[in-house]
């Protein structure tokens, strides 16, 4: 509850600085007169951009079951099954978080965890990962997951998308209706025209690029303390880095968009990966031993 207060109170920061500097360099005067409120324009890109992604983090935990076809473990049914169950029930004991839901999905090697609250998340482990890994390298996979959830990590990124959306929908407005006023100085016509409409689906695009990128750096940071964070709830770092050198031989399953930041292994160039290569994570614990 208190990273959720966090993530309320942040919004309402974000829109605090954002209308009081747009005050100071004298950006209302210059939406006023060209037909925009400012006080408008924060609330919608408030609701635009924290709104979705509050809902995506709400909803993320039903979704990432449908998306990647999620069996849960209401009742384990055979020895293996059980062992999964009661190896994140004691990190999540260790961890001091609440037990969460654990699931099997067919795929293959990855695993992931979401949930909008630590107390009550979704750890989930793939088929493949179970049947290429050995039971101490699962073992350091599911304690990855588990400090993705005690480390607060859903939230986090939640947050950090959040703000991010918010900042493309307002720069790109603003700058629109500049762009929009330029073109039209002369033009008796009141309201956006053209240029409002293009600029800003263009920059729509373009910054949501940029903070895309942004977004993934912090994921990528993420991943370093999650990797720590197993070392930590298993007593040692080797565990860990095996099942990261493992993975780098492997050929690792895609998950859905919703659940990459949080899973083991995933995404798409350097500049857009949610997480680092494996040799710098590999790296890094070594060095922390």
């Amino acid at each position: 509850m208190k990273r959720i207060a966090l993530f309320v109170l942040t919004n309402l920061a974000v829109v605090v600085v954002l209308g009081i500097v747009a005050s100071l360099l004298g950006v209302n005067r210059f939406l006023t007169s060209n037909g925009l409120n400012l006080g408008a324009l924060l609330g919608f890109a408030l609701v635009m951009g924290f709104g979705g992604a509050i809902i995506s983090l709400l909803i993320s935990k039903p979704v990432a079951k449908w998306s990647s076809g999620v069996r849960v473990i209401n009742q384990p049914a055979n020895a293996d099954e059980a062992w999964i169950v009661e190896t994140v029930r004691r990190f999540a004991d260790k961890a001091g978080i609440g037990m969460p839901e654990v699931g099997i999905f067919e795929g293959d090697p990855n695993a992931f965890a979401t949930g909008a609250f630590k107390n009550s998340a979704l750890v989930a482990v793939s088929t493949g990962l179970l049947h290429g890994m050995t039971r101490e390298e699962i073992e350091a996979v599911i304690g990855h997951e588990v400090a993705h959830i005690a480390n607060g990590d859903m939230v986090t990124m939640t947050l950090i998308q959040g703000v991010m959306n918010t900042f493309v929908v307002f720069l790109s407005r603003v700058i629109g209706y500049a762009v929009d006023g330029f073109l039209n100085k002369n033009s008796e016509r009141s309201g956006p025209g053209i240029g409002y409409y293009a600029t800003t689906i263009v920059l729509d695009i373009l910054l949501g690029f940029v903070a895309a990128m942004i977004v993934a750096w912090f994921s990528r940071h993420r991943e370093f303390r999650a990797d720590a964070g197993a070392a930590q709830l298993m007593g040692r770092r080797q565990p860990m880095i095996n099942a990261l050198v493992r993975l780098g031989g492997m050929h690792p399953g895609e998950l859905p968009k919703s659940v990459q930041a949080l899973g083991i292994t995933g995404g798409i160039g350097k500049l857009f990966s949610t997480h680092p290569p494996i040799e710098e994570r590999v790296a890094a614990l070594q060095r922390a031993g």
